[in-house]
């Protein structure tokens, strides 16, 4: 009669004893039942053959399981040598060691974790720094496309800090390059907004021909800074300035056409007119000064007669004269 071979180990498990004590019953069992020693070879042959079975099958699974803890503990490696050089960490310092392999896995998965919340906070900063560059480089060009959309592409190979600097340094140098653009635009605008003021051109039709964000107050920091702005801007100036050079030469070669005749006395009323109005706001504030001086001795005195006077004289033009000067020109 065939048996069951024993198991390999000197060690006898609960489980071996468990199947030595039944199949002992079973055969106690046969003896009772009086299965001849064919059936009962045939049935125990079997039995090994299943048992042989769940062994390989065991095994195999097995197997399988440690190639996967074998590909996990490879891929991890990977990504952590990945990491260590797009982040320029030192390599040393994330060794994850030797040992079995569940061993090594348990501290390679700290690591890994620690190494990917690293390079999220770096992208953060790369991603912040480099869509301001991105910014500053479309106002600049002053091409069409939305400051907004700017999405800068991050190579994520290379995180390190030194790169991140360097990528600082530039935005910094940009920022400057914005800011004294933005003061030569300023510059500009006040210029184009003097010899709007003196010529009486329409100052906001002007700026807004150059670019439409130079003519709302309201978008100080969003004015155009692009080249072409700013050539634009420069030859708005020569224009007015040319014109305003025009004039002062028809004036001064005694030009006696009619319409210049006729819009230089327009313009002198005009003078006149405007000085007259600052005048009188000077002299009503002095006259208000020393009414409340004469208020603080208690002396009367007669407002409006003086008022009237002051008045009287100013709309008369005595001691008061107004000549175009080159500046209001």
């Amino acid at each position: 009669m065939t048996t069951m071979p024993p198991p390999s180990s000197t060690t006898v498990s609960p489980s071996c004893t468990t199947c030595a004590s039944l199949l002992h019953e079973l055969q106690i069992i046969w003896d009772e039942i009086g299965e001849n020693d064919g059936e009962r070879d045939k049935i125990l042959l079997q039995l090994e053959q299943e048992c042989l079975d769940i062994y390989r099958r065991k095994v195999k699974n097995t197997r399988k399981y440690k190639a996967d803890l074998h590909q996990l503990l490879a891929d991890a490696k990977a990504e952590i040598a990945n990491l260590v050089s797009a982040l320029g960490e030192n390599a040393s310092l994330f060794s994850p060691g030797k040992g079995p392999l569940k061993q090594q896995i348990s501290a390679v998965n700290p690591v890994l974790d620690e190494l990917r919340l690293k390079k999220q906070e770096r992208m953060k900063g790369f991603y912040e720094t480099e869509s301001q560059i991105a910014r500053i480089c479309i106002e600049i060009a002053g091409n069409d496309r939305s400051i907004d959309s700017a999405d800068p592409e991050i190579d994520e190979r290379d995180l390190t800090v030194k790169r991140l600097g360097e990528l600082k340094s530039h935005l910094k140098e940009l920022q400057n390059e914005k800011s004294l653009r933005l003061q030569k635009v300023n510059s500009s605008i006040k210029t184009i907004h003097e010899l709007s003021v003196v010529m009486s051109i329409d100052f906001f039709k002007t700026v807004n021909n150059v670019h439409p964000s130079l003519s709302d107050p309201s978008k100080a920091q969003s004015k155009s800074i692009s080249n072409d702005t700013l050539a634009r801007l420069t030859s708005t100036i020569h224009s007015l300035q040319q014109e305003k050079q025009q004039r002062l030469e028809k004036l001064r070669l005694g030009c006696l056409a009619a319409d210049v005749i006729e819009q230089t006395e327009v313009e002198a009323e005009r003078l006149n007119v405007l000085k007259a109005s600052k005048m009188k706001e000077l002299v009503f504030k002095r006259q208000n000064e020393l009414e409340e001086i004469y208020r603080g001795v208690h002396m009367d005195v007669d407002s409006d007669a003086a008022r009237q006077i002051l008045i009287s004289l100013i709309e008369s033009g005595t001691g008061f004269t107004c000549q175009p000067s080159e500046s209001e020109l």
